[in-house]
Order: structure tokens, then sequence, then C-alpha cells
């Protein structure tokens, strides 16, 4: 099956594996299965993706949500608030994750091996479980490259290396937590014509929230790029969208988004309207692909998306959080 799914070529190839993926995940997943028979949606119903039911991702935070009998090998946690409740992604087999982000890089931005990989990432080097530290840490390895590494707190360091690197025409990229790229160009002015600069959101409770649009100003002036990308991910996915600039989404083909109306949760709309996101993530084979996010977005006719914020009293997290 992850072969048909990292190959899907058109939208029918995408209606067939996330039909194939819902009957799966409905006779393998306790949980699912158990939402599921609540909504009364058996897979012999469902002839359609927008029929298929969308786990709330709380889900993932107060039972295990696997769909395979196979051991875990890896558990990937949100980071979460201290004292609150985390969320668990429990994969069975790391591979899936793999597939899925070495694929998704090199659908929008070509070889990992043609790029130096710079993480500047220190919240998420700080702690256990980090989804994204596991595949910044493989990019790392994979691009073969002596300057690729992590930086914490080595600021200087990190500069040094990132004009060098810039200077001699090398493909950098640069992924970090939002406050910590500002902390970087309020240290140094860059003019960098060869660099990536992607930020995967979020302050952290370290600095001000701020809106996505002054956000990216900001680090496209201290940066002296054209543009800043994103990369809109969580802990309950094994796979990512991306935006090349001004905060719109691409996905995968084996990634959808919809939306639900923030009334009725059942009810999916219509392109360019505010709802609820859902999404359809086919790498979460042994998991759940299919979960009701707490982010507010719309969707455009050609299926980019846009993250406008969050629902009310959601807890905080640091995927693409700046609120529109």
């Amino acid at each position: 099956m992850q072969k048909d799914i990292f190959n899907i070529q058109n939208e029918t190839d995408f209606e067939r594996c996330a039909l194939q993926v819902f009957k799966h995940q409905f006779e393998n997943n306790k949980v699912y299965r158990s939402f599921c028979d609540l909504l009364y949606i058996h897979p012999s119903d469902v002839k359609e993706v927008a029929q298929i039911p969308f786990l709330p991702i709380q889900f993932f935070k107060t039972h295990q949500v696997l769909s395979t009998n196979q051991s875990v090998q890896e558990t990937f946690t949100s980071s979460g608030t201290t004292g609150a409740q985390v969320s668990k992604h429990l994969v069975a087999d790391v591979s899936w994750y793999e597939a899925s982000y070495t694929r998704a890089f090199e659908h929008f931005y070509g070889p990992i091996e043609d790029y130096t990989v710079l993480g500047l990432l220190p919240n998420y080097l700080e702690r256990e479980g980090s989804s994204l530290i596991y595949m910044v840490n493989d990019f790392i390895h994979k691009s073969n490259n002596p300057k690729s590494g992590f930086y914490l707190d080595n600021l200087s360091e990190l500069t040094k290396t990132l004009i060098a690197l810039d200077q001699k025409g090398e493909k950098v990229l640069l992924i970090g937590v939002t406050f910590a790229l500002l902390d970087l160009i309020e240290s140094q002015t860059f003019t960098l014509k060869n660099t990536v600069i992607m930020e995967t959101g979020g302050m952290k409770g370290r600095r001000k929230e701020l809106i996505r649009e002054e956000l990216h100003e900001i680090l496209v002036a201290g940066f002296g790029v054209s543009k800043i990308h994103s990369e809109y991910g969580m802990t309950e996915l094994l796979s990512q969208g991306y935006s090349t600039g001004d905060g719109v989404f691409d996905c995968p083909p084996w990634m959808k988004i919809l939306t639900r109306d923030t009334e009725d949760a059942l009810t999916l709309v219509g392109a360019n309207k505010t709802g609820g996101l859902n999404v359809i993530d086919l790498a979460n084979y042994n998991s759940c692909s299919f979960i009701a996010t707490q982010d507010l977005g719309k969707v455009n006719s050609n299926g980019r998306f846009e993250v406008l914020g969050r629902f009310d009293h959601s807890d905080i997290r640091g995927c693409n959080l700046m609120v529109m």
C-alpha cells in the first residue's frame, strides 16, 4: 500500500487510495471504528472521500490511535505547556514517515542532497519526541554536507556559516522556529541570495505573537530575501504542507485539506470559505489518516490552503499559529 500511496498521480488515484485506507482503518483501528459507529457510518455507505468521517484531533491526547498490531517504533509527542496533556502519535513503521517527508521535500524543492541544512530549533531540541527534530536530523544526514547541523544558542557561529555558504553560491535551507529566526536577525542583518528561509511557526511564549504578514515582512528585511517559506505540520501527521511564500500552502499528492462548517463539524464547506481544517494524510496508514484539526483556514479552488488561526479555547501549539 505504501508504494501506491506515494505514487499517486491524480485525483482518481487519490480517491481510490483514500477509500482503501478508510476501509483498512475502520477495520483495524478500534478508536476510529468506535467513532464511525457512533456516527452510524460504515465503509459500505462511503462512496467518495467527502463522506469519510474525520476523527477529532483531541483523540491523540486521550487514546492510542493505531490501525495495526505491529509494535510501536517511535512515539512522537506535542510540546504542550507545562502540566498540559500532550498528543502522542504512535508510529508503528517509521519508514512511512521517512518516505513521506523525503518525497514531499523533493516534490517542492528538489533533492535534499543539493542543500546544506541548518536547523535553528532550540525549543524542539530541548525535549524528547519531536517529529520535526526527527525529520530535520534526517535531512542533515541525507544532505551529506559537513556544514549541515543544528544550532542551539550559538548564533554567531550560525551567522558566519550562513554568510559563507550563501556567498559561495551553495544552496542552503535554514529551517527555524519563529522566535529563534527573529533572534538571529536582531544580531545580524543579512543579504542572502541562495538560501531558503523556512519558518515552522510559533513564538512558544518567548515573544509577542505577530500576524503572518508582519512577521514575514520583518524576516524578509532581516535576511534580505524576497520571500519566507513555511512548513505546515503537526505531531499527529506524518506529512507536511509547504508554502513558498505568501502563507499559501501546497500539499504533496497523498495529502489533502478540506474545510468543515464551524457550527456543524460533520458538514464540509466549499472553496474559499473559512472553516475548520480537516486533513487527509494517507501516510498515516498505521494510525488515522482522517483528522479534524483545531486550525481555522480556507481551501482555494485549486486545493491550496491558508491557515487563519485557531478555534477559541484550543490549546496552543507551534505549527503556524499566527492569527490573521
